[in-house]
């Protein structure tokens, strides 16, 4: 059987999400589509709209055959570390190829760019060091260096490294040659909103951001029930009448404040991505600030991104450390969440040969590095179920891979 691999959060799954998965096994001809998906922490830093067990559901009601969680360490890290994470799953899990929606939509850029950069260097990395050093932010740094090294050259299609998918496909690729993969590398044009489209206006394909946002702002599906598919919809539904609410920042602020103030600036110091005294900041912020919105905005700046500090944040919070972090080179293990059917044949076809250890059972295994995703799975429970006895804590321990027996390719409505 022939496997296609995918990196998503689906945070929530929608339209287009279901599309990229279509789109991504015609264009390959794969008979299983592999998703790499986040767990309950997010590359942007933020808490999961849902959790890990439902956003899996959603995936195997839509395309999807076989979910593998990506370990926290690489799931809330910068894009290159990100996509080196996710490569690495999906090379280890012996996928044929692997697929990423772009805005370019065409390889050959890519390529160009690639080796552009290859070609380049030292000159590109000293490029990124002079732009971090004038103040800028690391994602415009590169951007910069990247444009600073196409002056003069010859006039070939090279990608845009200002668009968010573009970026992250971009290191997709990167990642994919630095381990000699022999995975085919396959694009396809995002469709209807941009990434961070915050505004619903394509009849069927909207962003998983302005879900989100709508949602927040109305507290109900109706809005966005043209967006998602039925079977996301009825996962929310369900989701929305057993817990209190839904994962964003601004629940959540309560335990990251008293975490911050319980710990101080020492112990903050030793946290993944508190760097050049920020800590200070974060602490005067955490002292004086009493919703999430007001607290960034006492402590973004031009050189920290928004972004940047979200990951930082959910560092503190979950208490992931420099040193815990050093200490996580490579994903050690293979996290399976759920299958289909089909996704179970392959897995049969293919489990002798893997490299990395597939993980169905946490009690079964014993890995420190698997700690991390546990901690921020209760985590996670603990403050969406605001403290309370209630709260859905210990689900990895619970919970085994989630089997969905009927294979669905879920179209638009």
């Amino acid at each position: 059987m022939k496997a296609t691999g995918i990196v998503v959060e689906y945070n929530p799954l929608h339209n287009g999400h279901v599309y990229h998965a279509q789109q991504a096994r015609k264009a390959t001809g794969a008979d299983v589509i592999i998703a790499v998906m986040s767990g309950n922490f997010l590359q942007r830093g933020e808490p999961a709209f849902v959790d890990k067990w439902t956003r899996t559901k959603m995936a195997l009601k839509s395309s999807v055959d076989i979910v593998f969680e990506l370990p926290y360490r690489f799931a809330t890290a910068n894009a290159p570390t990100f996509a080196q994470g996710a490569i690495e799953l999906l090379e280890a899990a012996q996928c044929s190829a692997f697929c990423f929606g772009s805005e370019d939509g065409n390889l050959e850029p890519f390529q160009n760019s690639l080796q552009l950069i290859s070609r380049h260097g030292p000159e590109y990395d000293l490029a990124v060091k002079n732009a971090v050093t004038e103040g800028l932010s690391y994602p415009m740094a590169l951007n910069r260096a990247y444009k600073t090294i196409q002056e003069g050259q010859p006039a070939v299609p090279v990608v845009d490294l200002s668009l968010p998918n573009n970026i992250l496909g971009f290191h997709y690729m990167e990642a994919a040659q630095s381990i000699g993969s022999s995975m085919e590398a396959v694009t396809i044009k995002r469709m209807g909103a941009g990434y961070h489209d915050e505004t619903l206006t394509n009849e069927k394909i909207a962003s998983a951001t302005g879900i989100r946002k709508s949602f927040f702002g109305s507290e109900t599906l109706d809005d966005v029930a043209d967006f998602i598919p039925d079977a996301t919809r009825n996962f929310l539904l369900e989701w929305q009448s057993e817990r209190n609410g839904f994962g964003n920042w601004e629940t959540f602020y309560p335990f990251l404040r008293f975490v911050i103030l319980r710990d101080g600036p020492s112990r903050l110091h030793s946290i993944a991505d508190v760097s050049e005294g920020i800590e200070n900041l974060v602490y005067r912020a955490a002292q004086s600030n009493e919703s999430f919105q007001t607290f960034m905005e006492a402590v973004k700046s031009k050189r920290y991104t928004w972004t940047r500090i979200q990951r930082m944040l959910t560092h503190i919070l979950t208490g992931f450390s420099k040193e815990m972090r050093a200490g996580i080179e490579k994903p050690s293990y293979l996290r399976l969440l759920g299958m289909t059917n089909e996704g179970r044949s392959y897995l049969n076809g293919v489990k002798k040969d893997l490299p990395l250890p597939l993980i169905s059972k946490v009690a079964s295994i014993s890995n420190s590095s698997m700690d991390m995703d546990i901690i921020a799975s209760d985590i996670y429970a603990l403050a969406l179920g605001e403290g309370k006895s209630n709260s859905k804590i210990g689900l990895d321990y619970q919970l085994s891979p989630i089997m969905e027996h009927h294979f669905s390719s879920n179209s638009f409505k």
